[in-house]
């Protein structure tokens, strides 16, 4: 690196140190974000969803994070050079809006919104049925309701709250993961409990081979697997209220392939070599067959637990993000105007309010048809996180092209191999929505994503014409 572009390394840093922040404060310690960027990427779609992924393609699932896993670093390394460039709480929209024009800013911002608003509706009502399980007398919807107004204080009281919150949760579900590998490896070395005459690493690949039901079938496995990433992409919507985000933010991208290696490999390879995934039953969590098969007391009720806790942080930090989101949108035009209104302790209420009475009208809808209702809403949300993570790519390659234009200043914080590692990941994506298209199960999120964009387009025709000097002020 040149003295050049070090010292413009250095001038970008101190900028994004001293630009406006929106009115936010700066709340979250890097402990906290440290941890929000750990839970960010364990859900629920691991604890239970990866059973699924085991009965439809064996060990070969291990391979599918992996390279899904690679794809999705290359995404955050893009998105962490636009946030060393200029730290926003708009994040992805903002981004999308200032290198990719308004409309590409208009449809992140109000897909990732939705995305968050879905996957809330779902998860609070999860929750409900998980606390049902110690008190199955109390309806659902009122857990369920109760459960959302908790969440909704912690994040009207302070970001501090929220963020500790999160950490909490975060930490139950790393540390039953973390329980699960130290079990699993005892297990694997030392043999005991009834597992132990079993047990072995060989199930990866004895057991029909590595990929019993042959490769195709495997490729078919990766759409669920990059949506059980979705929601690590949180940390950037953080950068407005970090404290030192530029520091805080590098640390928590560039441990990510940690974090993937061993919360989701590292994991899956455990619980693949403890038992054969010919054992696993889908719509099982895999975590409580492998805690009760060693005997493990009460290993239900833990992972009941551990699965609420997950429910909760996911719906926890959809409505820090959707509040964040439509603040954003509003403050450009892209909303109405009241959301743009900071508490005194700088929190944008109206837009967390208004995102969770949207999402309290899912619960009531939750409840009264739960298989049909979302089947729409959830698939958008699916499809909307896609197309988060490739406009993410395009606006990075597009500030890239800015940069060697000489019109920006280079970062020290940069994604290795780019232009090549844009296009590479770029074209993951597109395999993705291919793959959604050749499923019959899948291709309903692609008409339903084909509605919402249409209903943005025609959205963002009226606001353009309404606001006209707001809609082409990023053009």
């Amino acid at each position: 690196m040149t003295s050049a572009e070090v010292d413009q390394g250095r001038f970008s840093d101190e900028a994004a140190e001293t630009a406006p922040e929106e009115g936010y404060r700066r709340g979250l310690s890097a402990r906290q974000i440290q941890m929000m960027a750990i839970g960010g990427a364990i859900g629920t779609g691991l604890f239970y969803g990866s059973s699924t992924g085991i009965a439809m393609v064996g060990p070969s699932l291990v391979a599918c994070y992996a390279a899904a896993g690679i794809v999705i670093f290359l995404i955050m390394r893009a998105l962490g050079e636009l946030l060393t460039y200029r730290p926003a709480s708009g994040s992805f929209a903002d981004y999308a809006r200032e290198f990719c024009g308004p409309f590409a800013g208009f449809v992140t911002g109000w897909s990732y919104w939705a995305a968050w608003v879905a996957s809330c509706m779902a998860e609070v009502t999860a929750a409900g049925h998980y606390i049902a399980y110690w008190w199955p007398a109390v309806p659902v919807w009122a857990t369920a309701a109760v459960a959302l107004g908790v969440l909704l204080v912690a994040n009207l009281v302070s970001v501090k709250l929220f963020g500790e919150l999160e950490f909490w949760f975060s930490t139950v579900k790393v540390v039953a993961i973390i329980a699960m590998i130290v079990i699993g490896i005892g297990v694997l070395t030392f043999g005991f409990s009834s597992l132990g005459h079993t047990a072995s690493v060989r199930h990866l690949w004895a057991d029909g081979g590595f990929a019993p039901h042959g490769a195709w079938q495997s490729m078919l496995a990766m759409q669920g697997v990059v949506f059980a990433y979705l929601g690590v992409e949180l940390v950037g919507v953080t950068a407005g209220e970090a404290k030192n985000p530029q520091q805080t933010l590098r640390k928590a991208i560039n441990t990510l392939p940690i974090r993937i290696a061993v919360f989701y490999i590292g994991a899956l390879i455990i619980l693949l070599s403890v038992l054969s995934w010919t054992e696993y039953t889908p719509g099982v969590s895999p975590f409580v067959q492998v805690f009760a098969n060693v005997g493990i007391p009460g290993a239900a009720g833990i992972m009941n637990f551990v699965v609420l806790t997950a429910a909760l942080s996911a719906c926890n930090s959809g409505i820090y993000s959707a509040g964040r989101m439509i603040r954003g949108l509003a403050v450009n035009g892209e909303a109405p105007q009241a959301m743009t209104k900071l508490s005194d302790r700088q929190l944008p209420v109206p837009a967390v309010v208004l995102s969770i009475l949207v999402m309290a009208v899912g619960i009531v809808i939750n409840v009264l048809s739960p298989d049909k209702a979302f089947v729409y809403i959830t698939s958008v949300s699916a499809c909307a996180g896609l197309w988060t993570w490739s406009m993410i790519l395009a606006a990075h390659l597009r500030y890239r092209a800015k940069v060697r234009a000489g019109l920006l200043p280079r970062v020290a914080f940069r994604l290795p191999g780019a232009p090549v590692t844009n296009w590479i990941a770029l074209a993951s994506l597109v395999f993705v929505f291919v793959l959604m298209a050749l499923s019959s199960d899948t291709r309903l999120g692609l008409y339903a994503w084909a509605v919402w964009f249409t209903a943005l387009t025609i959205g963002y025709q009226a606001v353009k014409r309404r606001t006209p000097r707001s809609a082409s002020a990023h053009q």
